[in-house]
């Protein structure tokens, strides 16, 4: 489901991050990366309420016996915790995925943009389904729900210091600039939002990545996933490929 969001709160949490100017000159002073401090402000503006020392962890936010984490990368790194605070708390995780970014190539000398170029990559809630595979085992619990926030970003490279990887360029910090969309996630029933409308009443793993213009792998796991939580289920065939559709909850 798409859930409303506070063009103010979040105005204000970049304003505690980033300050009056909004523009690259703070970045790469924090603490933190600043996705991450943005949305953590913009979820609980309360500092008290921030970094709490929690049953052997520290959660990003834990106000009224539920725990907010906000999440930028691989969920592997959350699981020991869920282990934990799923058992004793409500939790949420909320994953930004960047919607249409603008790359900045920074000159950390000077402090200057070289270059900005729109990417030509929009992002989607599907790109999920990547970090939700690695968490699988925790997807059924009753005290989990999910936010994939959707941000209009400005992301900040510079040149690669390890020149071993092969890559010009390394990523150096976002900037978010807008929310373009937060798809919520209470319950199995609101994973029905990560079915594409376009699909046919029976589909396979192939139509799935036609429909949400995704890679063969990210299909795959998503009607994995899909088909494990109840929302799809598997009726059979279509010449080698297992076919689906969705089932009725």
């Amino acid at each position: 489901m798409r859930d409303m969001f506070d063009e103010y709160r979040f105005e204000e949490a970049k304003l505690k991050i980033l300050g009056s100017d909004h523009n690259h000159s703070g970045i790469g002073t924090l603490s933190e990366k600043t996705v991450h401090g943005v949305l953590k402000n913009y979820y609980e503006p309360d500092g008290d309420y921030q970094e709490v020392a929690l049953n052997g962890y520290v959660a990003d936010i834990f106000r009224n016996g539920k725990v907010i984490e906000i999440q930028t990368g691989n969920f592997n790194k959350m699981r020991d915790k869920l282990s934990v605070f799923l058992n004793l708390y409500e939790v949420k995780i909320v994953y930004p995925i960047p919607h249409i970014k603008y790359l900045n190539m920074l000159d950390t000398a000077t402090g200057e943009i070289t270059y900005r170029r729109k990417s030509p990559k929009c992002g989607s809630p599907y790109e999920v389904f990547k970090e939700l595979y690695r968490i699988k085992n925790f997807l059924k619990h009753p005290n989990l729900s999910l936010d994939i926030v959707m941000l209009d970003i400005e992301e900040y490279r510079t040149e690669a210091v390890n020149r071993r990887t092969r890559k010009p360029t390394e990523r150096f910090d976002r900037i978010p600039k807008n929310i373009d969309n937060i798809v919520s996630i209470e319950n199995i029933e609101d994973y029905l939002a990560l079915v594409p409308v376009e699909l046919a009443d029976e589909f396979t793993a192939k139509d799935y990545k036609t429909a949400a213009k995704v890679s063969s792998g990210m299909a795959g796991m998503a009607v994995n996933i899909l088909n494990y939580l109840g929302t799809i289920e598997n009726i059979g065939k279509r010449g080698r490929a297992y076919l689906y559709h969705v089932k009725d909850i």
